[in-house]
């Protein structure tokens, strides 16, 4: 019996220094029933040449201009056939045999919608790392955060998480994703242009009742911030402005009103802190991520379906605060936390 076919598909936008670190690895992955291609955002350096140029074998599939994370995965994927989707970023060192193990965990399952790899840090491998590492949670606020990274503090990986288990998402740093799945909720919302549409695609899958998993037998190193740095606004806009939207689209009705409620306070704490830290770009972009969630209230009101289902029916949540486990009980370690 043949493997289910796989389309490991790279978003590129000026990445030929990375295509050139990391793509020989990525060709050289052991998948009897594989197509690699990369998918340009309309790049203007020689990304395109490059490709063509050494790997022949890799197909190429352009966009017109450069439409950000989701919605140029979006426009790659309408012209792409396979059984599975795996949406590869481009600053990724794989290993060899990283894609038959988390394909075999997804078959053993129909249930299983989406899937992620162990993600450690190129640089460190002895380290998990910040987007994704064990799995991603999101607790009782909709804070993100991982098995093996807690905000800033990450997990040497010792073994810790070897566990096959359901999480709440997946990252798109390496998301393995069935395309009939994809294909039913609509794949990456293109508003989010980039930063937490994973979590929001991952949810509205968790709500029709797929499961999302971690798979430990598979392993890829991820550098980490290529497009944009930690500590950019731009960034921090992104971030607080797409963590309000994923609350609205996905919650139930009453559960989204009071938890975004808390979320206003807590991200006016956090613009007080950017303020007396005279981190005033910081600050500001908070105010212009609430100014963007109410200007785009309706439209994005309009995105709910009748399928929300309550926070804490999900696998993959914290039933508490991460900011309160972190910050004030000074919880650093995932295997401290009581969660689901």
């Amino acid at each position: 019996m043949a493997s289910p076919s796989v389309a490991l598909v790279i978003l590129n936008w000026n990445g030929k220094d990375l295509l050139e670190q990391f793509l020989p690895g990525v060709v050289k992955s052991v998948y009897e029933n594989i197509q690699i291609i990369v998918g340009d955002n309309a790049s203007n350096d020689d990304s395109v040449v490059f490709v063509t140029d050494n790997y022949p074998k890799v197909r190429i599939v352009q966009n017109d201009k450069n439409y950000g994370f989701a919605e140029g995965y979006r426009r790659i994927l309408d012209q792409v056939e396979a059984d599975y989707y795996v949406l590869l970023n481009s600053d990724v060192e794989v290993s060899e045999n990283w894609i038959e193990p988390v394909i075999s965990l997804m078959e053993s399952d129909p249930m299983i919608a989406a899937a992620q790899p162990k993600i450690k840090c190129q640089k460190n491998k002895t380290f998990f790392e910040y987007a994704g590492a064990a799995g991603g949670y999101l607790d009782m606020h909709g804070y993100p955060f991982c098995r093996g990274r807690i905000f800033d503090t990450i997990e040497v990986d010792s073994g810790q998480y070897n566990d096959a288990k359901e999480i709440f998402w997946a990252s798109g740093a390496a998301l393995f994703i069935r395309s009939g799945k994809w294909k039913e909720v609509g794949g990456l919302d293109p508003d989010f242009f980039a930063h937490m549409e994973e979590i929001d695609l991952c949810w509205r899958l968790k709500n029709l009742g797929y499961k999302i998993v971690y798979c430990p037998d598979a392993e890829v190193y991820h550098v980490g911030g290529g497009t944009l740095d930690a500590n950019n606004p731009y960034k921090t806009y992104l971030n607080f402005r797409n963590n309000l939207i994923i609350l609205q689209k996905n919650l139930p009705l009453y559960d989204a009103c009071f938890r975004i409620l808390i979320r206003f306070f807590m991200d006016f704490i956090a613009w007080i802190h950017f303020i007396l830290e005279g981190k005033t770009d910081f600050a500001m972009a908070i105010t212009k991520a609430h100014v963007h969630f109410f200007k785009k209230f309706w439209h994005n009101a309009r995105k709910r379906t009748s399928k929300q289902r309550p926070f804490i029916h999900h696998t993959g949540q914290y039933h508490s605060s991460i900011v309160y486990a972190y910050f004030i009980k000074k919880i650093r370690y995932f295997s401290q936390l009581n969660s689901r």
